[in-house]
């Protein structure tokens, strides 16, 4: 018990202290998880929004299957970027195995899922209750996107804190593809099933005690975004 005072008093002085070796890996992480995010928004909310705007042959069977995708095992992810990144396999010339690229590669890929699912199912709902006045005023594809993506923004922010929270507790696909090497793809999951392998706990504490403050606050900022939504659309009826 003293041993584990010890180590806990010991992870808080170093975050306290902004400890530099405990701050490159968080520096390490918050990049990658940053990187992975935006290009997972880039893609999942047009994506999302097509989905649910556009009436094409197969359009359900891709809505189940982005759905079907979201839980999928991140090992898996990981086998596959890399299969795909490896020198036997078709991207290997470029050489991005084992670095922070592969690993936002992998965290893209699982993201992205949840980004385009949870915007199709907003939007489903946006636009039952705009199609008609869109339409109405003859808004062009871009209008009408924009239109409900800016109606939806206090719900996709839910779903970006959602892509966000995902990435940050991933261990599984990051492990694989990137090799937990220290000093450049060591990031805060890895790095703690390492530290408590090694027997270090002060590390891995410290990194826990920052990773669920993360966690918290982005739960937090979920709850705010989906109360202030609530109310907003609430407001216009209490009048």
């Amino acid at each position: 018990m003293s041993e584990f005072a010890s180590a806990l008093q010991t992870a808080f002085a170093m975050v306290v202290a902004f400890d530099p070796g405990l701050m490159e890996i968080v520096g390490l992480s918050l990049q990658v998880n940053f990187i992975a995010v935006g290009a997972a928004i880039l893609v999942g909310f047009p994506l999302g929004a097509s989905i649910t705007i556009f009436r094409f042959p197969g359009r359900k069977v891709l809505s189940i299957f982005l759905n079907a995708l979201m839980g999928m095992p991140p090992v898996v992810v990981g086998l596959i970027v890399y299969l795909l990144l490896s020198r036997a396999g078709p991207f290997g010339v470029l050489g991005l195995l084992f670095t922070p690229t592969a690993m936002i590669i992998a965290q893209f890929l699982l993201i992205l899922p949840i980004i385009a699912a949870l915007t199709r199912q907003t939007m489903e709902d946006l636009w039952t209750e705009y199609r008609e006045q869109l339409r109405s005023l003859d808004a062009t594809l871009p209008q009408t996107l924009t239109t409900l993506l800016w109606e939806g923004r206090f719900s996709l922010s839910t779903t970006v804190l959602a892509g966000f929270g995902r990435a940050s507790g991933e261990v599984g696909a990051v492990m694989i593809v990137g090799g937990n090497i220290d000093h450049l793809t060591r990031v805060m999951t890895t790095a703690i099933a390492l530290e408590v392998s090694k027997g270090d706990l002060s590390l891995a504490l410290g990194l826990g005690i920052i990773l669920i403050t993360l966690s918290v606050c982005v739960s937090g900022a979920a709850a705010l975004m989906n109360e202030f939504a609530r109310r907003r659309h609430q407001a216009p009826m209490g009048l």
